[in-house]
């Protein structure tokens, strides 16, 4: 320090500047192209390697951007971007924000809204199966209903948990832990009974990171009762989407409504 100044500012009188201001973060600048590609193949290899058909390795790669495109568009509308989206192989994959919501409502609009979004990714393969009457193009179909479809459980870190934690914890915050790690425990047994051992392991370690953290409400403003009712019933309506476009693609192929009615739910039954 100069003999010209002291610890509260020069000694002319006149004050010292104030500190520059802290800038804000970088922005993400997402993923790199080159490790894009190939997660997006390895991911994609994974599927073909499980289901045994491109068609369905392709049609969840397709699904799969077009649902994280969905949480893109609102997370920029709703001033969280510019978003990315990252691609984990043998996983799926995710939309990051620059920022955090404003409220608790917008994070439930940005969690259903790559679901609803994501039922778009079906209308090709359905247009493609009406022109070609090819069958593997309904499975395609059925394969992108049933992701969202599954995504939408309560179970961190899933869409639903974002979507429908919220309203469980302006009822009580217990109760939001309490069915979180419920739901959460019975996926994660789902998974394990039915073979998908990478996907449990990965729900296994959100769900205990879940519970390690101190504040499950962190951001922005809580849900209001008038928002708390809305986010239920926007969770209902992109639930009921979800399992109509399952019971579409799996009609033609059941040959009856009862009968596509059975098949999805042997899809969603423990040790399949």
């Amino acid at each position: 320090m100069s003999a010209e100044s002291g610890p509260w500012g020069q000694k002319d009188g006149r004050q010292a500047p104030p500190p520059p201001a802290a800038s804000e973060p970088p922005l993400d600048k997402g993923q790199h192209p080159v490790w894009a590609v190939v997660s997006t193949l390895l991911l994609a290899g994974f599927i073909w390697w499980v289901s045994g058909s491109w068609v369905v390795a392709g049609a969840a790669i397709f699904g799969l951007f077009v649902h994280e495109y969905g949480h893109v568009l609102a997370m920029n509308r709703l001033g969280m971007g510019p978003a990315r989206i990252y691609i984990v192989p043998f996983l799926g994959g995710v939309a990051r924000s620059q920022r955090l919501p404003q409220s608790e409502w917008h994070g439930v609009l940005v969690a259903l809204a790559g679901p609803l979004f994501g039922m778009l990714a079906t209308l090709p393969f359905f247009a493609a199966w009406m022109v070609t009457g090819g069958s593997a193009w309904l499975v395609g179909a059925f394969a992108i209903a049933l992701i969202n479809l599954v995504n939408l459980a309560p179970a961190p870190p899933l869409d639903g948990s974002k979507a429908l934690g919220p309203v469980l914890a302006r009822i009580h915050p217990l109760l939001e832990k309490a069915v979180m790690v419920a739901i959460g425990v019975l996926v994660v047994w789902w998974c394990v009974t039915n073979g998908s051992y990478i996907f449990a392991g990965f729900l296994a370690l959100a769900l205990i990171g879940h519970l390690r953290r101190g504040v499950w409400r962190p951001e922005g403003r809580r849900l209001t009762v008038a928002e708390a009712g809305s986010s239920v019933g926007l969770f209902v309506i992109t639930l009921v989407i979800c399992g109509s476009a399952m019971l579409a693609a799996l009609l033609p192929l059941a040959g009856s409504v009862e009968g596509a009615v059975g098949t999805g739910l042997r899809y969603l039954e423990f040790g399949r």
